[in-house]
């Protein structure tokens, strides 16, 4: 028995497992945006932004989850969600092609951070729900499956970055995803269940099409306004 936990039992493995399993399948959309925030960043520096940022994220996702079934009964909190979410798609994508210059790599890095950490708030409100139900209630396995789940995240952001700089159609469609996450939660959000009643799932997906559409649309129209 180690802080509440029996490391002889079935039971403990079980819920350990699913913790594990539920917060490295779920943060497949979290990875996307650390390998697209520290993608800019030089090679010595991507590294620490994308260790620290997800080292961070984590954390707070500990902190989120705790208190997390109480946050996403308040009305407009998605919707608020829904427009970071869409604005950092739409910074990402205007944001191709920055990180060289001397001087600027401190800043970068810093800002990476800050846009892993803001987007991966934003995304684990859904998420942590079900890591949450996996606990069962208990904080310390809770927080030992999280913690042991940063090292899979990072290696996940990591190999993204790799591939994003030989297929750069993966950050549009990173960005893609943020507007499709961004239509989903405007639209499941508790204001909106109160204005229009229950909303379909096919009505929910439509929203997140759209927001994909949105996104991405918007942000290539600004990047070729700022190069022109």
């Amino acid at each position: 028995m180690f802080m509440g936990l029996d490391l002889s039992s079935a039971t403990f493995w079980s819920a350990f497992g699913s913790i594990l399993l539920a917060n490295v399948v779920l943060s497949g959309d979290n990875a996307v945006v650390i390998a697209m925030a520290a993608r800019t960043l030089k090679p010595e520096q991507r590294g620490k932004a994308i260790f620290f940022g997800s080292a961070a994220a984590i954390v707070m996702r500990i902190v989120l989850t705790i208190v997390a079934i109480r946050l996403l009964t308040l009305p407009f909190l998605k919707i608020a969600g829904a427009g970071l979410l869409a604005y950092i798609g739409v910074d990402l994508l205007m944001g191709e092609g920055d990180g060289d210059g001397g001087g600027t790599e401190v800043s970068g890095m810093f800002n990476a951070i800050r846009t892993i950490l803001v987007a991966d708030l934003v995304m684990s409100l859904d998420n942590v729900l079900a890591v949450a139900a996996a606990a069962q209630g208990n904080m310390p396995l809770l927080v030992l499956g999280l913690l042991v789940s940063i090292p899979l995240i990072v290696f996940g952001a990591s190999l993204l970055t790799k591939v994003m700089e030989r297929f750069p159609i993966i950050i549009t469609i990173g960005a893609a995803l943020l507007g499709f996450l961004a239509g989903e939660m405007l639209l499941t959000d508790p204001a909106v269940g109160q204005y229009l009643g229950a909303v379909s799932e096919t009505t929910v997906k439509a929203a997140g099409l759209a927001g994909a559409v949105l996104v991405v649309a918007l942000g290539n129209w600004l990047q070729r306004r700022s190069n022109a």
